[in-house]
């Protein structure tokens, strides 16, 4: 009996180290596949900012000085949300090939549609508030892998959030209230901090050591989407906060 239950054990010990191993290697392509999306981002706008291109996606007008966006413009500002609600709804029928491309070429749209930013703000600015969100995602996403709290319920809440903000900046496009701009930007910074911990949970969570090489693949890919649109939208929010303008 004694020897059947340390067979028991050691087998149970074994399993477990296989399925720690995967989960490291799983969620270490989540982390790849978000980083290379956001350096992809991250060059993509400064060559549209640096180069003639951005000429083709964007206008100077003359009589104010603004910078509008030519039909090529409009394009790329679409894109992305369509390739988003693709990949969110349509990721699990995608072959894994096909759902990378999608992700590389959302990433790259991305960079495109944020290019004013280097107009707008410093360089310093932009340098330092990537580091302050760097720093912020990362304890965040450690936080939600470590935690033995179910946060379930946390989620919930900050979806509800989101919706909450999304409505506000629509609102304050037409009202152009700074204290207002304020508020969602304070909000947005908590929101995204919180649901990068959710997320870092839920994408761990969603692993399975049964999963083939495709749908594993397809789920790093969206796992490594989520995580990409909370840094995303955790940089901007904070841009706005903390950049100074030129």
């Amino acid at each position: 009996m004694a020897d059947f239950d340390n067979r028991l054990a050691r087998g149970q010990t074994a399993e477990a180290g296989v399925i720690d191993s995967g989960l490291r290697a799983y969620m270490l392509r989540v982390y790849n596949y978000m980083l290379v999306g956001l350096v992809l981002t991250g060059a993509t706008a400064w060559l549209t900012a640096s180069t003639p291109l951005r000429d083709v996606f964007f206008q100077v007008q003359p009589q104010t000085g603004m910078i509008g966006l030519s039909m090529l413009g409009w394009v790329a500002l679409i894109a992305p949300f369509i390739l988003v609600m693709l990949l969110s709804f349509r990721i699990q029928r995608m072959s894994l090939a096909t759902a990378q491309a999608t992700f590389w070429a959302y990433a790259g749209l991305m960079g495109i549609s944020l290019t004013p930013i280097i107009w707008v703000y410093t360089g310093a600015a932009i340098a330092q508030t990537f580091f302050i969100t760097a720093a912020t995602f990362g304890a965040m996403s450690l936080w939600g892998y470590t935690t033995g709290r179910d946060l379930t319920g946390l989620g919930s809440f900050l979806f509800m959030g989101l919706i909450g903000i999304i409505i506000a900046s629509v609102v304050n496009i037409f009202v152009a209230s700074s204290m207002m701009s304020w508020i969602v930007s304070v909000a947005g910074v908590l929101i995204f901090t919180g649901l990068t911990a959710y997320d870092t949970q839920w994408i761990k969570n969603s692993y399975s050591v049964n999963d083939d090489g495709s749908v594993a693949g397809r789920k790093a890919i969206f796992g490594a989407l989520k995580l990409y649109l909370d840094f995303l939208n955790l940089f901007l929010m904070l841009l706005r906060l903390l950049g100074n303008r030129r």
